[in-house]
């Protein structure tokens, strides 16, 4: 503080003095002006008097820009100076540099603000006109996975197409209509075995060949069902493509069993390998199955389970048989009570398919291990009402006038179960319906 003290001292005694000095200026003006008459005791002249008057204001215009002068002069060392404080002449600028917050106890310490990061600019030289900044180069990485993804959808969509026109070759919309035209009181197998074939056929790569098993009584339209599909796929695939295997026709005899089973394997192998040049699915019906010898269902067997090539994969496999028909006969006239009437033909047989599925497993496997790895679809009995229509359609075709009464009359004379909950079922099915047309 005694450094403080001096400099303010300094500055003001500096100060007085220029007063002084201009004052002093002032007293020599008006004594040089004025010195004649003081010493000189001459008595005045008009031209004396009007030099006195010139130099009164003379004077007095000098003094007024002196003090104007000296006014501008306070001002400005006021406002150089510190608040409160004169001004100083020493030419030295006053700094914080040797100053420490403990000699300015009364101040309080004021956070600093922190510098905000300027950004940067893009300089353009200034002869030259400003130019865009240039865009970062891609990695011909990037480019390069999307030709990936092009490349996969592609793939994706033509597989799929592909896989629609595999489904529309085999026109298994045309199969189901004409299954249901044909095929009497069997709605519900029907839907099972279409849904079958459609998601066989809906892919290429198979892990397995499609393996269905059709059981019912007799008479209920299994082997109807078997020339429907074999007349189809002989339309679609040809008939090298297709083989229907009759077990009492074809090898009626046990003894010769075992050649049987090996014509019978090369007879499936040389079908195979011809679908897969042609890129087809061949289809193998075998027709009355509960008649057919253990060493062809030993081959049978192999040529289902087997895994050495994908052309044994790609086929199908349909038995037709009566196996099993004590329990599916026994269940619907126990059963048939409970079922509603309203319900639809698609829902008695998914809950017959469902309750007898797992005791026709058990039974068959009894019978033979290949059963093991078919997919069951049982047939129910037929009602009276399905009989009229077999009736119907048997008179139809051999030209005969369809008469309802008579039609009613050749139905009646068919044999059925006690009725249950309103339903009669027929014992025999439609199987004898072609004999009684033909004594017409």
């Amino acid at each position: 503080m005694p450094h403080l003290k001096m400099s303010d001292e300094s500055s003001s005694t500096s100060s007085s003095q220029v007063v002084e000095d201009f004052e002093g200026e002032l007293d020599e003006e008006v004594d040089s002006d004025g010195g004649k008459n003081q010493t000189g005791r001459s008595s005045p002249t008009p031209l004396s008097s009007f030099a006195s008057l010139r130099a009164v204001i003379r004077i007095k215009q000098k003094y007024q820009a002196m003090k104007l002068r000296r006014q501008e002069i306070a001002h400005s060392l006021a406002a150089s100076g510190l608040a409160g404080a004169p001004g100083r002449t020493s030419p030295k600028i006053f700094t914080f540099d040797g100053l420490t917050p403990a000699t300015f106890p009364a101040f309080p310490s004021v956070p600093q603000k922190k510098k905000r990061r300027r950004k940067r600019r893009v300089l353009f030289p200034n002869d030259g006109p400003r130019k865009t900044v240039p865009k970062q180069e891609r990695s011909r990485a990037t480019y390069c996975l999307y030709l990936l993804f092009a490349i996969v959808f592609v793939q994706v969509y033509n597989a799929i197409e592909n896989l629609d026109d595999h489904v529309l070759r085999y026109d298994l919309e045309g199969l189901e209509k004409t299954l249901r035209r044909e095929v009497f009181g069997q709605q519900g197998a029907v839907e099972g075995l279409v849904y079958h074939l459609k998601d066989y056929l809906s892919t290429y790569v198979h892990n397995k060949p499609l393996v269905v098993s059709v059981h019912g009584p007799s008479g209920v339209g299994k082997s109807h069902l078997g020339r429907i599909l074999a007349g189809h796929f002989r339309s679609v695939v040809g008939d090298a493509l297709v083989l229907q295997y009759y077990v009492l026709h074809h090898c009626p005899r046990e003894a010769e069993a075992m050649q049987c089973a090996r014509n019978l394997s090369s007879l499936i192998s040389e079908m195979v390998e011809k679908a897969e040049e042609e890129e087809k699915i061949p289809l193998f019906i075998f027709d009355e199955a509960e008649h057919m010898h253990v060493e062809i269902l030993d081959v049978l067997l192999q040529l289902v389970a087997s895994k050495q090539s994908n052309e044994y994969l790609n086929a199908i496999y349909l038995f037709l048989s009566n196996l099993g028909h004590s329990h599916i006969t026994k269940h619907m006239l126990q059963n048939s009570s409970s079922i509603s009437m309203a319900m639809t033909a698609s829902g008695r047989h998914s809950n017959l398919v469902k309750e007898l599925t797992p005791i026709l497993r058990n039974t068959l496997k009894k019978h033979h291990p290949l059963w093991t790895e078919a997919d069951i679809l049982p047939l129910g009995l037929l009602e009276k009402s399905h009989v009229m229509e077999c009736f119907l359609e048997e008179i139809t075709r051999e030209g005969f006038y369809p008469d309802h009464s008579n039609i009613e009359r050749l139905a009646g004379e068919i044999e059925y179960y006690p009725v249950v909950a309103g339903r009669e079922y027929s014992q025999s099915g439609c199987k004898q319906v072609v004999a009684k047309v033909n004594l017409l």
